[in-house]
């Protein structure tokens, strides 16, 4: 198929692109910036100038494409509200494809969207979801999950770096996806008509807390760790101040999201049937264990390669 990614330069959209490629798709990618994502081009992508709060240029992207892949979602140091750049965009895009007659629309949500509707970014995830349901879009929709490589600058680096680990007083275990995976269910659904106009969970093996995913760390590394927990009433309370002023409205919006990952509970659903559903043997999901580990093996290695070479500089010095 010719596929447009949508969010290509993301954590998420870059492997979607490059496991569309390996699977023999024909991929165009929108970019804001073309010179940030020249390592799209170095793939095999085609890239095209766009935005989606531009609908000319929309158009223009969706020119002789068979199918959509949406990984988009606004940045953190977008200064404006995700209303604006998340909400206004989707609806860009889908009256886009209605009028370029593309159907097949594959769009990345997060699970528990509707159980959150008071965190925009949810909110706009939610309606999303309901407006393709309403539409007469060939849609699949999945239901991600934190990623696996967040865990990474959140927990394992300062771990490493015997800085403090800073949790949620009430954290929520959470099935951690690693995003090659999520690439390769995206990918998949635009080979299985079984997946048309439905909705799947895609999550990883197993929940895990805060406190869980900072013992994996700590194993892994050989090191302790030093762990904050921050009471939620604080969240709520940085959160109404920054409210209080527009320039910090996206600020305001990303705390209020602590309240998923810190309001207790569990972001986990069954995968058999989005399995079988996507012809995807669970065996092959990453599990968290394995990741970190792997982590911790490519860091370490690397610091006593360093090491070595210091001590070999060392001892050309002495005088004998």
């Amino acid at each position: 198929m010719k596929v447009l990614v949508v969010g290509g330069t993301g954590t998420l959209g870059r492997q979607i692109a490059r496991r569309a490629l390996d699977q023999g798709h024909d991929v165009r990618c929108m970019v804001r910036t073309p010179r940030k994502a020249s390592f799209l081009q170095e793939w095999g992508c085609e890239l095209t100038r766009g935005d989606l709060l531009n609908p000319a240029s929309l158009d223009y992207a969706l020119d002789g494409v068979d199918a959509v892949i949406d990984a988009a979602t606004s940045r953190p140091d977008d200064p404006r509200s995700v209303y604006e750049t998340d909400w206004d965009g989707k609806l860009n895009l889908l009256r886009a494809c209605e009028r370029a007659g593309v159907n097949r629309f594959v769009f990345l949500s997060l699970l528990n969207a509707e159980q959150h509707r008071d965190v925009p970014l949810m909110d706009i995830k939610y309606c999303t979801e309901k407006l393709l349901k309403e539409s007469e879009l060939d849609y699949t929709i999945l239901q991600g999950v934190a990623f696996m490589q967040g865990v990474i600058s959140q927990f394992a680096i300062p771990v490493l770096e015997s800085q403090t680990v800073w949790v949620s007083g009430s954290p929520t275990s959470i099935a951690y996806m690693n995003t090659q995976d999520m690439a390769r269910f995206a990918v998949a659904a635009l080979d299985h008509a079984e997946t048309v106009r439905k909705t799947f969970p895609v999550v990883g093996p197993k929940a895990w807390n805060s406190g869980e995913v900072v013992q994996l760390c700590e194993r892994a590394s050989e090191r302790s760790a030093r762990v904050f927990r921050v009471p939620s009433f604080i969240m709520r309370f940085t959160e109404g101040m920054c409210s209080f002023f527009e320039p910090a409205v996206n600020v305001a919006e990303r705390l209020a999201f602590a309240e998923v990952v810190g309001g207790g509970g569990s972001m986990d659903a069954p995968m058999e049937e989005t399995c079988q559903s996507f012809g995807i043997d669970p065996g092959e999901i990453t599990h968290l264990e394995a990741y970190i580990q792997e982590y911790y093996d490519t860091i370490l290695k690397r610091l006593r390669a360093m090491e070595a070479d210091l001590d070999k500089d060392a001892k050309k010095k002495l005088p004998f």
